[in-house]
């Protein structure tokens, strides 16, 4: 087992703040965006619980007198918007190499877990939900289109749905499906 390194937080000023935008050698550009609604109900969630900021601190690395941040750029831009004037941070070492650097940042994005719809379905509240940022209506939304799209370019339509209990036993029941001849695809819900 590897030692945990304790990684100090300081409030940093805004304007020392600066977005991921590939300055750093070695380390691309941002990879995430926000858009419109979205980016409406960060801010709005941001509002509504202030002390997210000081639980779910920006990440940030030392750079040229600035702090570029790793992980957190929607955050910081929705905050910018709010008029906020310093931020939590996380400050990363300054002897972290570029491939450190990039591995938190996609890592800080990635969600390894999954939903349980059907607790999300019966023990909570979907409006609560969708207000604080869950895609319920538009997963949905995505299904239709695609079927609505496939029903369009074929007379008739006609589908099975496999529930499997884990992304191994999916991709199994695919690889034999193609097998046997079937075209298929993946979705995971």
């Amino acid at each position: 087992m590897q030692k945990i390194e304790i990684i100090k937080s300081k409030l940093i000023t805004v304007s020392s703040i600066e977005q991921n935008k590939g300055q750093i050698d070695g380390l691309p550009k941002n990879p995430r965006l926000i858009k419109d609604a979205k980016f409406e109900k960060l801010k709005k969630s941001i509002e509504d619980n202030p002390e997210m900021l000081g639980a779910r601190e920006l990440i940030v690395y030392p750079y040229n007198d600035k702090f570029v941040i790793i992980g957190g750029n929607m955050r910081f831009t929705a905050c910018k918007e709010l008029g906020y004037k310093e931020l939590p941070c996380k400050v990363l070492p300054a002897d972290y190499s570029a491939e450190q650097l990039r591995a938190i940042t996609i890592k800080d994005n990635v969600a390894f877990g999954e939903n349980d719809w059907e607790n999300l379905a019966n023990e909570w509240d979907a409006l609560e939900l969708e207000e604080w940022g869950m895609e319920l209506l538009e997963i949905s939304t995505k299904i239709d289109d695609e079927i609505n799209d496939l029903s369009s370019t074929i007379k008739n339509l006609y589908r099975i749905e496999i529930i499997c209990k884990d992304e191994e036993e999916q991709e199994n029941n695919y690889n034999k499906l193609l097998e046997q001849g079937y075209e298929c695809r993946l979705l995971t819900l």
